[in-house]
């Protein structure tokens, strides 16, 4: 006899499916409701823009680029053809470096930080012309060539003294080569590099100076108190003579002094008048020695 199949499976009769059938149904709408949603989002990505603040945006369509930019915040834009390129508007600072020769053919090099920043009206000049970044190509060259115009014109020690001169000068050559197309708002000198042979010999020379003008200031010194002693030796002098005259035309007034200091002992004898030959007494100033008792 024949052995019949076991777990024979019960032939479709309608209405409801099996569960595995329901499953695959299941996995399939999940897989398309995911790829709708993914759709939507890169439908919606595509549409939309951002600009973030300090920023303006260019609209390229098919490689072309707007007359005008986009202001900052969101906006909708042509799917999958359009692009928006942002360009920086905010302050920026960078820096350059410029190998440099004096009037006395010396060799300096400057480092400098430059601060810049795009206008917006030259926004999309800037983009179409140098790709939104203008440095490299616009103004670094400019202002290397400024610095080295101003520091032509002097000496390697002026270089190294008139760094605010030299600053304020090299701005302005900057903003008139690179014009009105980027503002160049300072410029800073952050260090000048001379040989060491130069630095030595500006060194050894600023030395010398600061001991010539002590000298000098030691000498005004001993001018002035040459001068000084002069000047007292004079005035005692003269108080000499003025005493000397004030005596000659009262002579009874040193004898009323002399009367005054008197101790009392032992009289001296002097001319009593100047025009008098004969003698006459003067009291003792000063205190008389003592004589032993007889």
């Amino acid at each position: 006899m024949p052995t019949p199949p076991r777990n024979p499976r019960p032939p479709f009769s309608g209405g409801a499916l099996p569960v595995s059938d329901l499953s695959r149904a299941a996995l399939a709408k999940f897989i398309g409701a995911g790829v709708l949603v993914f759709v939507l989002v890169i439908v919606a990505s595509t549409t939309t823009y951002v600009v973030e603040p300090g920023q303006r945006g260019i609209k390229v369509t098919l490689g072309k680029a707007a007359d005008q930019f986009l202001p900052e915040g969101f906006g909708l834009k042509s799917p999958f053809i359009t692009t928006i390129v942002p360009v920086d508007v905010r302050q920026k600072t960078e820096s350059v470096k410029a190998d440099c020769f004096s009037s006395d053919l010396q060799q300096v090099t400057v480092e400098l930080r430059v601060l810049y920043r795009i206008p917006e009206d030259s926004v999309v000049q800037i983009f179409r012309q140098y790709a939104g970044n203008p440095f490299d190509s616009l103004i670094a060259p400019r202002v290397q060539e400024a610095i080295k115009e101003v520091t032509a014109l002097r000496t390697a020690e002026q270089i190294v003294k008139e760094r605010e001169e030299i600053k304020q000068q090299a701005l302005a050559a900057s903003k008139q080569k690179i014009g009105a197309i980027l503002w160049v708002e300072d410029i800073v000198i952050r260090n000048i590099d001379l040989s060491a042979e130069l630095e030595r010999a500006i060194e050894a020379k600023m030395v010398a100076e600061q001991q010539a003008a002590q000298a000098r200031f030691t000498q005004m010194q001993t001018q002035v108190e040459a001068e000084t002693a002069v000047i007292r030796a004079r005035g005692e002098a003269e108080a000499i003579r003025v005493r000397g005259d004030a005596l000659k035309l009262n002579p009874a007034f040193l004898r009323l002094q002399i009367v005054e200091r008197w101790n009392g002992k032992s009289p001296l004898v002097v001319p009593s008048d100047p025009h008098n030959p004969g003698a006459g007494l003067l009291l003792p100033l000063g205190p008389a020695a003592n004589t032993p008792e007889p």
